[in-house]
């Protein structure tokens, strides 16, 4: 491929980040239970894969709702703080959390630890009392209307923060709507031998049920076992535009 056919490949996507989604799922396809509890299905390989990805980018992503369940700093271990400091990157890859209502417990470990900035979008329907709470711990992007504007919210990413790849790290309806959007560039999925069942257990789309309005079209572009793990990477392939 030449220099002058892959600037055309990401000609679309030169305001905003280059967005990696990164998952793991049952071999039926979930990734979580019906009650969205926090589980842990996957091999210590797998927890390091998703700290290498988040290692790599500039900004990793994550929903309020998984942020809640999860309850997780977003941070990395030392050592690829120090990899990322050999490469002349801050120590840690800015934490955004996204949430449409704002209603954010700034009690979360995540406000806890100082390891880089974290910058909330939101919208106008974050509760005051939880505006105060958050000022002093992250930067706060409200917008009016009942939902975030993602497009955008990724544009301000690029133009203001130099976000040039970001980490999505979930949950599955954040993941639904990006990709609805046509947001997601790429995809690292791990499959993991189990199996949950349940008809309203989410899958990476969120319920199993509900069609996406436009198939989304991938490209295979790495696979590879450890263990009885399966480790994939797709490329999405973006809808053509209109001009």
């Amino acid at each position: 491929m030449t220099r002058k056919s892959r600037h055309k490949g990401r000609s679309h996507i030169s305001k905003r980040p280059f967005v990696v989604a990164t998952f793991a799922m049952t071999v039926d396809g979930k990734v979580t239970t019906k009650n969205l509890a926090p589980v842990d299905f996957t091999s210590r390989e797998d927890k390091l894969h998703l700290f290498r990805q988040r290692a790599l980018a500039d900004a990793v992503l994550l929903g309020h709702t998984s942020l809640k369940r999860d309850n997780v700093r977003l941070g990395l271990p030392v050592d690829l703080q120090q990899a990322r400091t050999k490469r002349k990157q801050t120590p840690a890859p800015l934490r955004v959390i996204v949430s449409n209502k704002g209603r954010i417990d700034s009690r979360l470990k995540v406000f806890q630890s100082t390891i880089s900035p974290i910058l909330i979008f939101s919208t106008t329907r974050m509760p005051r009392k939880t505006q105060a709470a958050l000022k002093g711990k992250a930067t706060l992007h409200l917008t009016k209307g009942d939902e975030i504007d993602l497009a955008a919210m990724l544009r301000t990413l690029r133009s203001k923060y130099n976000v040039r790849k970001l980490a999505c790290e979930g949950g599955p309806t954040l993941f639904r709507a990006l990709l609805e959007r046509d947001l997601i560039d790429e995809l690292s999925l791990t499959i993991a031998p189990y199996m949950f069942g349940g008809a309203k257990a989410p899958t990476l789309t969120g319920l199993s049920e509900e069609f996406l309005p436009t198939s989304v079209h991938c490209s295979l572009i790495d696979m590879r076992t450890i263990g009885d793990e399966c480790f994939l990477a797709y490329r999405i392939k973006h809808r053509r535009r209109r001009n």
